[in-house]
């Protein structure tokens, strides 16, 4: 069909206030919803804003508007007035074309490139230390956002940047060359990452001790913090760092080319993936020429210490430090020279930033700035701002006993997927090779799905335990829903392009084919809201709806043969839509279990 039917009721109904009432309407005042489940019908359309041109209640005026309808558009079957509310039921016929027309269509759902480029900046890791969990929600966020844009229509460039200087670093390298007596990945069999992160805990560890020395010598805390010798060990190297000094830079690299080599293993388990690193050591310096620009154009100014401010307190923040009094750059005057950098090799529309809400201010301040330097691209500057993750107490213990690293974690999830699949009987016919690639396809499901299924904005608590459960709302809920459908199809010898028209369909396949029919949608709204929990959501609606039309419905036993070729070709499309929206949240369906 040329015109959906959701723009043939608003241009139908457009016309029913011309027609009943000699009125005009703006089209955008109309607002149609699906039904609710207590009420019959599909579609709703609110009668509210039609009641200032009828001059009659909510009630009359629906009625009048359904007749119309029904006149108009052959496809209405019956309809009802619930207050200010005409709930639209459409023919059996209407739902069965939907499925033939649009849903089985293979370009159904594939939205035309809009011309629009995007970047979407994640992951952001310090190179002192490996993933944690914080990161883990951080990369899935930022990977199934730039999908979801990417299945929209945009051309996205996914970033990383990497924060690789500084003295966080320095104590890393400052620990192994003190302690390390000549570890690498290599002799010791430690992941790079784990390794570099084993040896800023030795470097803390350590710097605790030389604190309560100068303090028992009768410091005080703050003393000893900036006395303690290795600190100024660190701080030493970080200017050696700074003034190109060959022997640190080596160093550096050494470390850094391990951390790599570990962040690399645990991104592809993960699933995630880049088409830019940027990196600190390369962007640090960037930034001052902007300072200069803004300073020229009265955008900035200098205090008496010659340090550079803004003053923002007239958009309610502060006034921020950009540049300090000996010209050395802080964290926005880098921020600001990245940004400009991205901007100049891609001329993106739009830039998404996917941090913590720890920063929240900070990306106020930047975003504040580049529009007050007049950047003509600062408006297309979003921080898709995520909560924290919480774990319930004592459920996992982690290498330094604070944060859960990633790479545990994840092994974590593919033991209880494991042990859960096993213990309900799903590997049947399965060889070793077979059943350790289903465990880790259900382990990342759970935990993507677990964490994505919540709106980014809030604070989650993540309990392992909870994501692998076959019939919650989980992810191996949904992965074995399609296994299920697969699992029908070949029991059915089902080939693709059957379409079939029965006479009548059950409400089953009715609700079914309504929410197949709302996945355009879905991916519209989840990219315009940056949110993959909508699509989350969906899938999981989905797989309820089919396994309901399962239960009720013989499908494969059907003793119609255009009812059963129906059934499995509906059964197709859900397949098709679910693994499409599980796709998007980078999460793989198993073809069997």
């Amino acid at each position: 069909m040329a015109k959906s039917i959701q723009e043939l009721l608003i241009e139908k109904s457009v016309e029913a206030v011309k027609s009943l009432y000699s009125s005009d309407i703006p089209a955008s005042q109309l607002a149609l919803q699906e039904t609710r489940k207590e009420f019959e019908g599909q579609i709703t359309l609110v009668v509210f804003p039609i009641t200032r041109f009828s001059k009659k209640s909510p009630e009359v005026t629906g009625q009048e508007i359904g007749a119309y309808l029904q006149e108009q558009i052959p496809e209405i079957e019956s309809y009802n007035v619930i207050k200010g509310f005409l709930n639209l039921s459409f023919t059996d016929q209407y739902w069965i074309e939907v499925l033939n027309d649009e849903i089985a269509h293979k370009d159904f759902a594939v939205f035309p490139a809009n011309g629009k480029r995007l970047i979407v900046e994640y992951s952001s890791p310090n190179t002192n230390k490996p993933l944690h969990l914080g990161h883990v929600r951080n990369n899935l966020l930022g990977y199934s956002v730039a999908e979801i844009l990417k299945a929209y229509g945009y051309d996205v460039i996914k970033a990383n940047l990497v924060n690789d200087r500084g003295i966080h670093i320095c104590k890393s390298m400052l620990a192994w060359q003190k302690f390390g007596e000549g570890e690498t990945p290599a002799s010791t069999g430690m992941k790079g990452d784990h390794l570099v992160g084993k040896y800023y805990v030795v470097f803390d560890k350590a710097y605790k001790q030389e604190i309560d020395a100068l303090k028992a010598e009768g410091q005080t805390e703050e003393e000893a913090k900036k006395n303690a010798p290795l600190i100024k060990e660190a701080q030493a190297m970080l200017l050696k760092w700074e003034a190109g000094d060959e022997e640190v830079i080596n160093l550096w690299k050494t470390m850094n080319a391990w951390v790599y080599e570990g962040f690399d293993q645990t991104y592809k388990t993960l699933g995630v993936d880049f088409d830019k690193f940027y990196y600190e050591s390369d962007t640090y310096l960037l930034g001052k020429d902007i300072i200069q620009e803004g300073l020229d154009s009265g955008v900035f100014y200098k205090k008496k210490d010659n340090s550079v401010w803004i003053d923002l307190t007239a958009e309610g923040l502060d006034e921020k430090l950009v540049l300090r009094g000996d010209g050395t750059s802080v964290y926005i005057t880098q921020d600001l020279g990245t940004a400009q950098l991205k901007y100049d090799e891609f001329k993106m529309d739009d830039s998404i930033f996917v941090v913590g809400n720890e920063q929240d201010y900070h990306f106020k301040v930047l975003f504040q700035i580049l529009k007050k330097l007049g950047k003509s691209w600062a408006d297309g500057l979003f921080h898709l701002s995520y909560g924290m993750v919480d774990l319930p107490t004592g459920k996992m213990k982690s290498r330094e006993g604070t944060v859960v690293d990633a790479d545990d974690l994840m092994q974590e999830m593919f033991a209880t997927a494991k042990t859960r699949t096993e213990e309900l009987g799903k590997t049947e016919g399965f060889n070793e090779e077979e059943k350790e690639a289903l465990y880790n396809t259900i382990g990342m499901g759970a935990l993507k799905y677990f964490l994505l299924k919540v709106d980014p904005k809030k604070r989650l608590l993540f309990d392992p335990n909870e994501t692998v459960d076959f019939q919650g709302h989980t992810g191996p809920f949904i992965q074995y829903t399609h296994a299920r459908i697969k699992s029908v199809l070949r029991k059915g010898d089902f080939k693709e392009g059957t379409a079939v028209q029965p006479e009548k369909i059950s409400s089953y396949e009715r609700d079914l084919i309504q929410a197949l029919a709302g996945f355009p949608g879905v991916i519209e709204a989840s990219a315009k809201e940056f949110s993959p929990a909508q699509l989350a959501n969906y899938a999981y609606e989905v797989a309820k709806l089919y396994n309901k039309f399962y239960h009720e419905e013989s499908i494969i036993k059907a003793e119609d043969e255009t009812v059963r070729t129906f059934r499995l070709q509906l059964s197709a499309a859900a397949a098709k839509i679910i693994a499409k929206s599980m796709n998007l949240l980078g999460i793989q369906v198993p073809e069997r279990m």
